[in-house]
């Protein structure tokens, strides 16, 4: 009977009692159950946009991919995918203008097939043209406008959202090569020191950096300021248009045959190579019209001696370095503040140093001469011999572009031994290719905001401990309070 009473004197036995800490056991489990699916990253949905590189010497087609929460700062851009256009740029189709919005119609097949259908639409697609229509423009403006009418209405009858095709200036070209380099190292977004940007195409080549000894004050034109992820940079770029590898190669070669004989020799080729050229062909570029011998014969032997210093004495007289309007020059009389920090050179800068083994700038620089020297001396019947895979064409000149290369750094933009080791020759960062487009796809599309954008103040993963925590420091109290009402009862029941 004592025990009954004792029973039903105990609030803890009482259905509402235990009703109402049901009720809290289940609001704790809920209260964590709900911060953590709230909270939980979703499977990202990804939005897309498509850069068409239209270069000199070939167009290649870039798709990009990045998170479409709708404040898209924080999301990262990066390449899922590229394409490059089978034949040559598309300035090559002056002539026949069709033929250049027909060449991209395989690459922008390609870009369907990779670019999910419900997002076609949606995705913006670009075309810049680079120093191939720069030049072609200086030269027929008209051939020029009807390449970008044959190339824009193919663009139109994609799925995807065009945006437009248009000349890229030198400058730009440099900036946006600067961004891509740096947003992709994820320097932008830490505000750490950024680094340099080295382009080399055909037909132009840039170089762009920020120094502290440059203000933008001298040569203004060289300077573009940016503000990113809440910090300032005042960035020197200059674009030498004919001064890609190309287009050298025709100014060298001009420089070999004033006086218009019938055999050229040329110490940039190797030895006992010999080709049949035109001289109509060699001087149908802007970059070397005026320079074409009278009197000249309709064809010539261009024939290789293979000799690395002479090639370098050859080069250097493409550079003009008699005159500087400025406190300092690179050459050709423009302006170029002192080298600061690392450079990433990309491009044919990569490619043509990659072919012949010589990307480590962490071997001396002399060293780098000397291997270069043994290579172009090689004879060229051994050298088609090794490589028997590569394209005539490109196998031939790459004792000239590498020696050319050279030249260009020391001599053009004043890196020297030690210096040198500051450049990377690089194809890829993070799995995106190096050059314009990501920095040109970026700020037409505003993913760089000018300032940092704002984060949360915990990571998600210390959000969902710390509601934990709390939810079962809320439990333990609870406990504590009701053990300490709860009645104590006697072991053995006393019967009175």
């Amino acid at each position: 009977l004592e025990v009954q009473r004792m029973k039903e004197k105990n609030p803890w036995h009482t259905p509402a009692t235990i009703i109402i800490t049901v009720i809290f056991v289940i609001a704790i489990v809920a209260l964590v159950t709900v911060a953590v699916l709230q909270n939980k990253p979703l499977p990202p949905k990804y939005k897309y946009g498509i850069v068409l590189d239209a270069g000199s010497s070939h167009t290649a087609l870039y798709i990009y991919e990045w998170p479409a929460e709708k404040d898209n700062n924080t999301g990262r851009v990066e390449q899922t995918h590229s394409c490059k256009v089978k034949g040559p740029g598309i300035s090559s189709y002056a002539s026949s203008p069709l033929k250049a919005g027909e060449s991209l119609k395989v690459c922008l097949q390609e870009a369907e097939q990779w670019v999910p259908n419900k997002r076609h639409q949606e995705t913006p697609l670009y075309l810049g043209a680079t120093a191939g229509m720069r030049l072609l423009n200086m030269e027929n403006s008209l051939a020029s406008d009807q390449v970008f009418q044959a190339v824009a209405a193919t663009l139109q009858k994609s799925p995807f959202s065009f945006q437009g095709a248009r000349i890229l200036s030198g400058q730009e070209e440099g900036a946006y090569g600067w961004v891509t380099v740096n947003y992709l190292d994820d320097r932008l977004t830490q505000g750490l020191e950024t680094t340099g940007a080295l382009d080399l195409g055909g037909a132009s080549t840039q170089i762009s950096f920020v120094s502290s000894s440059y203000d933008g004050s001298e040569s203004p034109s060289n300077s573009v300021s940016f503000r990113l992820y809440g910090n300032n940079y005042n960035l020197y770029t200059h674009s030498f248009l004919c001064y890609g590898k190309d287009q050298v190669l025709r100014l060298a070669l001009a420089h070999l045959s004033q006086s218009g004989q019938s055999t050229v020799e040329d110490p940039c080729f190797h030895p006992n190579f010999t080709e049949s050229k035109n001289y109509s062909v060699l001087y149908d570029s802007p970059c070397v019209s005026d320079r074409k011998p009278h009197g000249a014969p309709v064809a010539f032997t261009h024939k290789g001696t293979g000799n690395f210093s002479l090639c370098q004495q050859v080069l250097k007289n493409v550079f003009n370095f008699s005159h500087c309007p400025y406190s300092q020059c690179s050459f050709n009389g423009v302006f170029q503040p002192d080298l600061q920090g690392t450079f990433g050179a990309f491009s044919a800068y990569y490619f043509v140093m990659n072919f012949l083994n010589l990307t480590d700038t962490a071997i001396p620089l002399e060293t780098v001469k000397e291997k270069l020297a043994t290579y172009c001396s090689t004879p060229w019947p051994q050298i088609t011999q090794q490589h028997k895979d590569v394209k005539l064409k490109y196998l031939a000149e790459y004792c000239f572009s590498g020696t050319y290369i050279l030249t260009l750094l020391t001599e053009g933009y004043n890196f020297n031994s030690d210096s040198y080791s500051n450049i990377r020759f690089i194809k890829k960062i993070k799995g995106s290719d190096a050059g314009w487009t990501l920095g040109y796809m970026l700020n037409l599309t505003n993913m760089i905001p000018a300032e940092a954008p704002d984060t949360p103040p915990l990571p998600y993963a210390g959000y969902v401990s710390i509601v934990t925590i709390i939810a079962l420091v809320l439990v333990i109290i609870f406990a504590l309070c009701l053990y300490r009402f709860w009645p104590r009862c006697p072991k053995q029941p006393q019967i009175i």
